[in-house]
């Protein structure tokens, strides 16, 4: 099995993480839309799925 690089998973956990944080700030009752990119990306990047 190939090993794959997770740079770009912790990018988008990242940008997911910033785009959830200003959602609680300026639309909070929204905020729970980027919670599941946020926590899949997150896995993802630490490779354990």
């Amino acid at each position: 099995m190939s090993k794959i690089s997770t740079g770009t998973y912790w990018i988008l956990f990242l940008v997911s993480t910033l785009i959830m944080i200003a959602m609680l700030i300026w639309m909070n009752e929204w905020f729970w839309l980027a919670l599941p990119f946020s926590l899949t990306f997150f896995v993802k990047a630490l490779d354990v799925v």
